[in-house]
């Protein structure tokens, strides 16, 4: 089989396409077929080596994926050959032709939702549902802004907050991306890139400000974000570039909070909660993944430029 590879940390030049063994899975195992991998930021730091957690070398990238079950191991019950699904997490990375997963890895894709779009479900998706749900604990009603509402993560938020009835704001960079927005549950779209677009969104609270930001460049925004909340008000810290440095009196006097996110810290239980609702979203239609673009698997370097230089509309997927 196809799979992209990296012997060593490096740039997006160190990621080669080659040709492996195939995989075979072993006792509660499930080996599916790729037919599009998602492309997400933490791989590009992961491949760089900047990354907390660095994994043993050469190894292949990704963990997001929609495929068919190829094959399943002794003790998989629940999955069969033949099942389409959507990969959130992997064994082997799904940067490939096939990749090895736990059965808790591997979720059904309801009929109408393509290969393409499970590919942009497993991190967006679970990091929005993540942060959105069970980090801020948004209620509807809610005024909640994102910040790079075009990204993947960003779109899933605007979903899921228009659905759960929270009003949404969004931050983009061009009229595209604001009119994206806009479609996707944006009650409001500003443009980021203008020097007082905190002042517009306060002012479409009336003065009050917004009860949750998700913030996807905290080392840029989250010294300006505070400012913006309503007592009580939450950041949720979802990405991040470098340092920043803040007034801890803005806070002190909201008596907000600032939070984190990352994916490692999710527990089983918490991620089957979290798949129960994105497989409800899924099926109904109210949920639905956008893709910006499929690249050929062998074009992996052009996609991790194409992931880290923005602005995105909507999800970056690999096509083996």
């Amino acid at each position: 089989m196809r799979a992209i590879r990296v012997h060593e940390f490096g740039g997006p030049e160190v990621l080669h396409l080659e040709e492996v063994p195939d995989l075979r899975p072993a006792a509660g195992q499930v080996l599916v077929r790729v037919v599009a991998a998602g492309v997400n930021p933490v791989e590009t730091y992961i491949r760089s080596g900047a990354y907390a957690v660095e994994p043993p070398l050469p190894y292949t990238p990704g963990a997001d994926a929609g495929g068919i079950v190829e094959a399943v191991g002794e003790g998989v019950e629940h999955l069969a050959v033949g099942d389409r699904v959507y990969v959130a997490g992997s064994l082997t990375g799904t940067y490939a032709e096939l990749t090895l997963c736990t059965p808790a890895q591997v979720h059904r894709l309801p009929e109408g939702v393509t290969y393409a779009q499970g590919a942009a479900i497993g991190v967006p998706y679970v990091t929005a549902y993540r942060a959105l749900i069970q980090r801020a604990g948004a209620l509807p009603g809610d005024v909640v802004l994102v910040h790079g509402a075009t990204g993947g993560v960003g779109l899933a938020a605007l979903q899921l907050g228009a659905a759960a009835g929270m009003v949404m704001v969004g931050t983009a960079g061009s009229d595209d991306g604001q009119r994206l927005a806009a479609e996707q549950g944006a009650a409001l779209v500003v443009n980021h890139n203008e020097p007082a677009y905190l002042d517009q969104v306060t002012a479409f609270t009336n003065g009050r400000g917004v009860d949750v930001i998700l913030e996807m460049l905290a080392n840029v925004n989250l010294g300006h974000d505070l400012s913006a909340l309503a007592p009580g008000g939450r950041v949720v810290v979802i990405g991040s570039r470098g340092t920043v440095e803040i007034n801890p009196r803005e806070l002190m006097g909201r008596e907000a909070a600032v939070l984190g996110v990352l994916g490692g810290n999710l527990t089983a239980a918490d991620a089957q909660r979290i798949h129960a609702a994105l497989g409800a979203g899924l099926a109904s239609g109210i949920l639905r993944p956008v893709v910006a673009e499929e690249i050929p698997l062998g074009e992996a370097p052009r996609a991790h430029e194409l992931v880290m230089r923005g602005p995105h509309r909507g999800k970056i997927v690999l096509a083996p």
